[in-house]
């Protein structure tokens, strides 16, 4: 089905950081298949763990005892602080089953139309009840009747959440990502998430935060949400989690760790042997080379040399950062330079209409990094003049 742009560029292996196309060009690649490669193209620990796990046993079901997804779920609470998971396939999953958490601890409270507080602008998957809680119109039209249950607060704005409280009886939950991703790289003052807990707290509410792209040492540490010394009841994480094989997972702690029983949810391939593997590779590989501290410093070299580069190009306006998760913010519609930086041998994306989103590897080397920083100039040049 035509759902997506014809392609301008087929791609036939990877290594590392680096893609190659059908010509045999090579591309260094800063969008990580959107979040997700964060550990580059074909990993050794990865490509081992996959070839040994599909050579012994690749899926049974949850109906029977998966040794690996045991031993995936006591690491994930670890890194976390979380206390039980539930494996699906992506994101989107992950976040259906925390807004199945939330509705069920509703109706637990005695709430009989459990409502989740949203933010404007965000993105949370695209099946009916994630892109009904998605803060994006283009992305629910045509789609209508979408699912009941939201309210909608502008990110980022503490007060209007606290209106919610005051105003809505029915809340049981509020949803949020760290950083809007889709929505532009938008990152948050300081003390948002913090003061979200509060309110969480004050109101008997659930604190859900959607760390799916912020997550798994892409912000520079573990979790986005570290950097505000506070835990969410319920956490959804994918993307990077399998290094592009699909798993997800959605994380709780609390009473909202018990809230799903036996047969309440399920999922026929999530968490099976071939995707737990993998992300018990991802792991390990991810604590062994510090990436999260890894991820804050290559943040900061590529940002401060982007920041210093384009400091006077007349369609930069900010550049803006948290850990590898970078924007470039443009004055006017920029999707041209996605085509103008493949051109330079460089995979970068353009979301929200005007803002170069740039994820990369993080295991870049910082010779690497600066390559990325030198080709992107040079993309941002022509696109100055074009």
């Amino acid at each position: 089905m035509p759902t997506y742009a014809n392609p301008l560029v087929d791609f036939e292996r990877g290594e590392g950081p680096w893609l190659y196309d059908s010509a045999g060009r090579q591309y260094l690649d800063a969008l990580s298949g959107i979040a997700v490669c964060n550990l580059g193209h074909a990993h050794p620990a990865v490509t081992a763990a996959l070839a040994e796990q599909a050579a012994t046993l690749v899926h049974t079901s949850n109906l029977f005892g998966i040794p690996a997804q045991r031993e995936l779920a006591k690491q994930l609470v670890a890194v976390s602080g979380m206390e039980q998971a539930f494996f699906c396939n992506s994101g989107a999953e992950a976040n259906e089953c925390a807004l199945k958490i939330a509705r069920a601890w509703g109706h637990q409270q005695g709430v009989d139309q459990p409502a989740v507080v949203v933010m404007e602008r965000s993105f949370h998957g695209r099946t009916l009840a994630t892109l009904s809680a998605t803060g994006n119109r283009k992305v629910q039209a045509g789609f209508e009747p979408l699912v009941p249950g939201f309210r909608r607060a502008p990110f980022g704005d503490l007060q209007a959440v606290e209106a919610v409280a005051r105003n809505e009886s029915d809340v049981v939950a509020v949803l949020v990502e760290p950083v809007l991703g889709e929505g532009g790289v938008v990152i948050p003052q300081p003390g948002y998430l913090a003061g979200l807990r509060r309110i969480c707290d004050e109101q008997g509410w659930l604190l859900m935060l959607d760390e799916i792209q912020t997550g798994m040492c892409r912000s520079g540490r573990w979790f986005a949400h570290e950097y505000e010394g506070i835990r969410p009841d319920v956490m959804s994480v994918a993307k990077a989690l399998g290094n592009g094989v699909p798993i997800g997972a959605c994380l709780a702690r609390g009473p909202a760790a018990d809230v799903l029983g036996a047969g309440s949810h399920g999922s026929t391939f999530g968490g099976n042997p071939l995707a737990c593997r993998a992300a018990l590779a991802v792991l390990e590989v991810m604590q062994n080379q510090q990436l999260a501290a890894r991820a804050e410093q290559l943040g900061e070299r590529i940002a401060g040399g982007l920041s210093a580069a384009l400091a006077d190009h007349p369609r930069v306006s900010e550049v803006r950062h948290l850990g590898m998760l970078i924007g470039i913010q443009m004055d006017r519609p920029a999707a041209a330079l996605v085509e103008l930086a493949l051109a330079e041998g460089l995979v970068i994306n353009v979301t929200a209409g005007s803002v170069v989103r740039l994820l990369p590897p993080l295991i870049l080397s910082d010779d690497e990094a600066d390559e990325l920083v030198a080709r992107l100039v040079r993309a941002a040049a022509a696109f100055a003049t074009d």
